[in-house]
């Protein structure tokens, strides 16, 4: 272990020129006291290392020879090929280049390593997206959130979740995160720390002005941080009671994640079913039944059901020509009398 160790505190050092101790041991999940082991031992090994005092200092390689793939082990060269399948950058334009970098890594591996990498890389894929729920297109901002990132500029992000009047942020964005093949921006706002879920942003203009990024700031933290404020409390859950078609009850169980506690209430085979499950919110639970079309109805609460009928009356508005709209209305106003 201490001797992947020591490769693993090589590998950083070459890939990010200088790194202090305490860098090194967050990065390595050990303590500041093992890391100052590690380096004195790399030191007695003849590794070219050096360390700078004061503001800015830190650990580094002198320059020199590269460290070259023939240290992988093959289980190191297996986990490589794995998370670099292109099916988990998907929408980031990276694709080509993953696909380029994966053949130079091969060829740079000793043949039995590359033989067992290649095997490993053709034997998984990483399927993204939920059951019953298609690979959906990349959002057209991620490429130009991406290139933000990268730079460092900050953007002039219109976001228009569902329900919602599309609005302008002058954001920071420090990162990118995809979860469950749903892509997320993490970034800076006169609020805090956001996040913008990147398929509900209509546009992003990067402007000239820098990011201003906290300097402890950690994307992996931050997200756990969003992953802990968002798991709700029970009392804070909404209970819905829907029923289904018979012919629809296979979507249903394919549809609503286990976090929903899907549970069938009364019914049999041939008859509509009624089930309940819980949500976050009243809104989430009428955007997640609302992908199953007529073949469910919404019982209860009447929260839901309005909130059904809130989002269809914006999408006729959105998507009806307009003198159906017209029409509608004056047989709503014929009818009346």
């Amino acid at each position: 272990m201490r001797a992947e160790r020591l490769v693993a505190i090589a590998l950083l050092l070459q890939a990010h020129r200088k790194l202090t101790a305490p860098e090194l041991a967050r990065r390595l999940e050990v303590s500041e006291r093992t890391i100052r082991r590690d380096l004195d031992a790399l030191l007695l090994s003849g590794l070219p290392l050096y360390s700078e005092r004061g503001r800015g200092g830190g650990w580094a390689l002198l320059d020199g020879p590269a460290i070259n793939l023939s240290t992988l082990t093959a289980q190191e060269a297996q986990a490589l090929f794995v998370v670099t399948g292109p099916e988990l950058l998907a929408g980031l334009g990276l694709e080509q280049g993953v696909t380029s970098a994966v053949r130079k890594l091969l060829a740079a591996l000793p043949a039995t390593t590359r033989e067992q990498a290649d095997r490993t890389r053709r034997a998984i894929h990483i399927d993204p997206t939920r059951w019953g729920r298609p690979a959906q297109p990349a959002p057209a901002t991620l490429v130009p959130l991406r290139d933000a990132v990268i730079a460092g500029f900050q953007v002039d992000l219109t976001y228009a979740p569902p329900g919602a009047d599309a609005a302008v942020h002058r954001v920071h964005p420090y990162g990118l995160v995809s979860k469950s093949g749903i892509w997320y921006l993490v970034a800076g706002a006169d609020a805090g720390l956001r996040t913008f879920r990147v398929s509900w942003a209509t546009n992003a203009d990067a402007t000239t002005e820098p990011v201003e990024r906290p300097e402890d700031f950690d994307l992996i933290r931050a997200w756990e941080d969003v992953n802990r404020r968002h798991v709700p409390c029970s009392s804070y859950r909404v209970e819905v009671v829907f029923q289904v078609r018979s012919e629809d009850l296979g979507r249903v169980h394919l549809a609503l994640s286990e976090d929903t506690h899907l549970r069938p209430v009364d019914g049999g085979p041939g008859t509509a079913r009624r089930f309940t499950a819980t949500f976050t919110s009243v809104h989430e639970a009428a955007c997640e039944l609302i992908y199953l079309g007529a073949g469910v109805q919404v019982l209860e609460p009447a929260s839901v059901r309005a909130e059904l009928v809130r989002i269809g009356h914006r999408l006729i508005e959105a998507h009806a020509p307009k003198w159906s709209t017209t029409l509608g209305a004056y047989a709503v106003r014929h009818d009346q009398g």
